[in-house]
């Protein structure tokens, strides 16, 4: 079995077998080509992944990060070898798992930027509803913040996947699982807007008859074009942070969370498969409270915190 055969059936077993989005395939397959890559340069003997050993993937992770790729790339390729070498093992093409006592790199944790409530505001703000683009603009932004969507859920909405009468969306995420997520009623009033008075104006495409949010020619929306609405709102609005759709969903779930919500209500909104990806939002929600003492308590002095964080501590 060859680098590029193994690969192949490898991408195979993540679509048939494990339902993977195809992006997340595409990623998979990127990082097990590189360790390809480096091993045809550095040891062109070893002409098979089953060839491997653990020091073989420990150079290759060192060279990783001699080339300074950081640690939480590191860590998403290692995952990505685990994976495969795995797949190999269930296989019964390896006995041995080279990868199973290499220990992930120790990431520290990268709080995602997140919207104040008045910046979102602003952004909305900035939208000019006189025009079917600015109405479309709103509905789009609305339903990608009240829901919390990924940009990839958000330009395969159906109009069949939206229940009016119950406030609904099922949404189609990763991995091809669906899930049920409540609309605000202001997201809602903006979807109504748009697809009674600019949707239902526009000749669609073929493709597009059912999808939702469409660009000016009758298409499906892509993430590029998302992306760029949402840079030029942030730029209008006179923000300076560095902002993309993924923004949105990380700010619905931390205003969520500073709100008192629960955190399994969060995660199944999220589609978050294990609770300890949403639990980041609580320490988002720390850090809020942190700021409030700071600004609102009479005795908000560094020293009063020292000491109320040394006895909590204690406790």
């Amino acid at each position: 079995m060859n680098w590029e055969t193994a690969i192949q059936d490898f991408e195979a077993y993540l679509k048939l077998e494990c339902h993977l989005a195809e992006n997340t395939i595409i990623a998979y397959s990127r990082d097990i080509y590189k360790l390809s890559q480096f091993i045809h340069l550095t040891q062109p003997t070893l002409t098979a992944p089953t060839l491997l050993q653990a020091t073989d993937i420990r150079q290759f992770l060192a060279s990783l990060h001699e080339l300074g790729i950081c640690t939480t790339s590191q860590a998403r390729i290692l995952s990505s070898l685990k994976q495969f070498y795995k797949y190999l093992t269930l296989e019964e093409k390896i006995q041995v798992d080279p990868t199973q006592l290499i220990d992930r790199p120790i990431c520290g944790k990268k709080l995602p930027a997140v919207l104040t409530v008045p910046e979102i505001e602003d952004i909305l703000n900035a939208i000019d509803l006189s025009t079917p683009l600015g109405i479309r603009n709103r509905a789009m932004i609305e339903t990608l913040y009240s829901c919390g969507l990924r940009v990839s859920e958000l330009i395969n909405i159906q109009l069949s996947d939206i229940y009016f009468e119950e406030k609904m969306m099922q949404v189609l995420g990763k991995g091809n699982k669906k899930r049920w997520i409540p609309i605000g009623s202001m997201a809602l009033h903006h979807l109504h807007d748009y697809i009674d008075h600019v949707r239902a104006r526009m000749h669609l495409t073929k493709t597009a008859t059912n999808c939702l949010f469409l660009n000016n020619r009758g298409s499906a929306m892509s993430r590029v074009m998302i992306f760029l609405v949402i840079q030029d709102l942030a730029k209008k609005a006179g923000l300076n942070k560095k902002i993309s759709p993924h923004t949105f969903r990380h700010s619905f779930a931390t205003h969520l969370v500073e709100g008192g919500a629960d955190l399994r209500a969060v995660q199944a909104m999220l589609g978050h498969e294990c609770i300890t990806t949403t639990e980041i939002y609580t320490h988002l929600d720390t850090q809020y409270l942190q700021q409030t003492i700071q600004e609102f308590h009479p005795t908000s002095k560094r020293t009063y915190i020292e000491t109320a964080t040394s006895l909590g501590n204690e406790t």
